[in-house]
């Protein structure tokens, strides 16, 4: 059996383990569960850390089991924060759910016949039913808050600046994720939680919650953490202007997701290559060499894009993002700006001077769209002169008449002008 620990360590996925883990990994197939927030229809690439640490625990032999928190979902965020983890019907969870599995099966697979079989569960399903009184009974006498108290979670909210302290239901969420795992314990027999390091408390009070409930003689139940994912710069990953890089391309365009690992750091890419692909080793490290003897052609940021935006989208998806992305440099044509859909087309082009034009000025010469309607040149003769030295070109396309009308026929997607300016100078016209 390959070696689960090993392969993190190379990685550069493990945070802290607890002692013992390592070893009854080696001993047998172990079935192990991550959490993830129900909140969006989507994961985005912060969840991407912990579904990879899910696909190399079944590469390894091991049962992965994904646990999406309905349950939490329908308590928002404990601290009462943030605005991204509101509370949820019934009908939205589901739904949720849905796509989540959806996902994450690019990563696990779900139907083999084999004992490791990936599974997806929702805490909703037990929860729904447990009374606060069953809370009391089963959960809250077992663990003292003096246990409670000396996690360094707590001790960071009840020593911080915050005014509103530490909400019950912020304090007592160590023991509602505890008995979680608990659960999958008695019923799933789980016996290993993986998370970020921000959950390493959290994922103890489980093991503990297990061991005071169970007694010394039951298997012992273990955590491991991955760390949580910065950028060379400190700042938090997978976080841009515009907000979320997310897994669904109905959110983030394969374009754009595409374009988001081509543009990382050399320092991050060399990270990145190794948590976010199952490249072996030996792939990984000649990729680096290869890189570090010339980094300007980005071979590393190239094979990272490819891989991870095959991984979670398709071959298909890639190509489209490759011939996307060769449209601002490359020799592109009207036919290969025809064949994006919308969204790709505007995130290309997104940052590039846009203008907005009725649909009246159809039918008029391009000198006069392109000065009176939209001030792409500063003056008729400017234009006039670039024209005729070659330099302006209409959707890709060589314009050879400065005064040639412009018709419905030009538009790309119906609404669309795509001016030129010799070979960097975009600029996008929406005809309304």
């Amino acid at each position: 059996m390959k070696n689960f620990v090993e392969e993190l360590k190379w990685r550069g996925m493990l945070a802290q383990i607890m002692p013992g883990t390592e070893e009854a990994l080696q001993k047998e197939m172990m079935t192990a569960y991550l959490g993830t927030d129900p909140t969006a229809d989507s994961l985005h690439i912060g969840h991407l850390c912990g579904i990879m640490m899910l696909r190399h625990l079944q590469r390894c032999g091991h049962k992965p089991i994904i646990l999406v928190g309905g349950a939490t979902g329908m308590i928002g965020d404990p601290s009462g924060k943030s605005q991204e983890r509101n509370l949820l019907n019934n009908e939205t969870l589901y739904h949720n759910q849905e796509c989540i599995k959806k996902q994450v099966a690019k990563f696990l697979d779900f139907e083999s016949k084999d004992a490791n079989a990936a599974e997806l569960v929702n805490n909703y399903d037990w929860m729904k039913d447990f009374t606060f009184l069953d809370f009391a009974r089963e959960v809250g006498k077992h663990i003292t808050v003096n246990y409670m108290m000396a996690k360094e979670s707590v001790q960071q909210r009840l020593n911080g600046t915050a005014r509103d302290g530490l909400s019950f239901t912020e304090f007592t969420y160590q023991l509602l994720q505890g008995y979680y795992f608990l659960y999958l314990y008695q019923h799933k027999g789980v016996r290993l939680q993986l998370g970020g390091n921000d959950q390493w408390g959290n994922m103890t009070t489980g093991t503990e919650l297990i061991r005071r409930t169970l007694g010394n003689d039951a298997e012992p139940a273990f955590a491991l953490t991955c760390p949580l994912i910065t950028k060379a710069d400190g700042k938090k990953f997978g976080k841009t202007e515009s907000g979320n890089i997310w897994l669904d391309p109905q959110r983030t365009t394969p374009y754009k997701f595409y374009q988001f690992w081509l543009n990382v750091s050399d320092d991050d890419a060399e990270r990145y290559i190794k948590i976010f692909t199952s490249l072996d080793k030996e792939t990984i490290d000649a990729l680096v060499e290869e890189h570090r003897q010339d980094p300007g052609r980005r071979v590393l940021q190239r094979r990272l894009a490819e891989e991870v935006t095959v991984m979670v989208h398709s071959q298909e998806a890639l190509d489209t993002a490759i011939e996307a992305s060769s449209i601002l440099f490359g020799k592109s044509t009207k036919e290969g700006l025809e064949k994006l859909d919308e969204a790709t087309f505007l995130d290309v082009f997104d940052g590039v001077p846009h203008f907005d034009v009725s649909k009246d000025v159809l039918g008029q010469p391009a000198v006069e769209i392109f000065t009176q309607a939209a001030p792409v040149f500063p003056s008729k003769g400017e234009m006039r002169k670039m024209v005729q030295g070659g330099g302006v070109s209409l959707n890709k396309e060589k314009l050879t008449q400065f005064d040639r009308p412009i018709t419905a026929d030009d538009l790309i997607d119906g609404k669309y002008l795509l001016a030129q300016k010799g070979k960097k100078n975009y600029f996008l016209l929406t005809v309304k």
